[in-house]
């Protein structure tokens, strides 16, 4: 189907340590195919590792690529072949206006996705987060052809992911339905892909997180991230605007990060989501409040472990108004409900670098 002899397998460097890797490796090469392994890339990516992917793609005559493990190694694995056969740079397809018309499509590898956490949904998205080393700034980098043409959704694979992992992507992919309910907008298909994907993880993944090795529970936070990287083209909001900066300027983890500020950003939009929080909550079987589902975001992150201030992330107040200007022009912070400027970003900063949620 995807149509690849020669696959470049992009992955993390801890999982190209891992048995799991070196079978997956061993499985390639024995169908026949020219296999190769790539593995240097962060946990926030930047374009160094994308650059080092291409020379590597293009000196081993890779005609695709296999993309392997957590939304890091798909992001990047998704760009290198999505660079391949591009020119210009990298910067240049960022994800603004129709940038994307700029690539040659026929010089995009396909990809295979293979997912090994429950998080980012990168596995059905069209787009790679990568950091730009200069600025300290995550940008986007879309071109609908940067969809995998074959995801293989594997619970199993998640089974050693660690507890603390499994909840910080658990949350990721939590953020991801609740900013795209919330956004402003018509898009009801988003709206209910959403609302269900949120019920996946209150039903699943405190169990993903508490008994690893259930595979109900890890297959449905599966799904619940894919769900919510589809219903994300709706919008995200000020979660993943502060979360971006914070990521490129104090490398920390993604989910984790956005799951710090959750309950922050819902308070600061209450004004103009109440009533739709409330409408999530009675589906949840919450009762019916915007309290009610406050209180719930609250618990959740304490039952599993999620620090309740920006401390939990060793983030102070030394950068706040860098990265409050940071966020107000990350592409996501368009899609918050309330129009989010410096000032609005540094109060989420602020409350969630306190803890006082009004």
């Amino acid at each position: 189907m995807a149509g690849i002899a020669r696959p470049l397998l992009v992955t993390d460097p801890g999982l190209a340590a891992m048995p799991m890797l070196a079978q997956a490796l061993e499985s390639l090469k024995a169908a026949g195919l020219g296999a190769a392994l790539f593995s240097k890339i962060k946990s926030n990516p930047v374009e160094t590792n994308v650059a080092d992917g291409v020379a590597v793609l293009r000196a081993g005559k890779h005609d695709g690529v296999v993309a392997f493990g957590g939304g890091s190694a798909l992001d990047v694995g998704k760009v290198i072949a999505f660079m391949a056969g591009q020119t210009r740079p990298m910067w240049d397809f960022e994800d603004v206006g129709d940038w994307y018309t700029r690539a040659d499509p026929k010089g995009i590898a396909p990809v295979i996705a293979v997912p090994t956490t429950s998080g980012t949904g990168s596995e059905v998205g069209r787009a790679g987060v990568i950091t730009q080393e200069a600025t300290h700034t995550k940008k986007v980098i879309f071109h609908p052809k940067m969809m995998p043409v074959v995801t293989i959704c594997d619970p199993a694979l998640t089974v050693g992911l660690p507890a603390h992992i499994t909840a910080a992507t658990g949350m990721d992919a939590f953020a991801h339905c609740l900013e795209a309910y919330c956004a402003p907008g018509f898009h009801p298909l988003a709206d209910g892909v959403a609302v269900e994907g949120m019920r996946l993880v209150k039903e699943n993944l405190v169990r993903a997180v508490t008994t690893g090795s259930d595979l109900d529970a890890r297959g449905n936070m599966m799904a619940a991230a894919a769900m919510g990287a589809t219903a994300f083209q709706k919008g995200l909001g000020a979660i993943h605007a502060l979360s971006h900066p914070i990521g490129a300027l104090y490398d920390t983890h993604h989910g984790l990060t956005n799951a710090v500020f959750m309950p922050y950003v819902l308070a600061f939009n209450r004004v103009a989501i109440e009533a739709r929080i409330a409408r999530l909550a009675a589906y949840l079987g919450l009762a019916s409040s915007f309290d009610a589902f406050q209180v719930y975001v609250l618990q959740l992150r304490k039952e599993i472990g999620i620090p309740h201030t920006l401390a939990g992330l060793k983030v102070g107040a030394e950068k706040a108004g860098l990265i409050a200007e940071m966020a107000i022009v990350d592409p996501t912070a368009g899609g918050n409900p309330v129009a989010l400027d410096v000032q609005g970003a540094r109060r989420i900063f602020d409350m969630a670098l306190s803890g006082a949620l009004r």
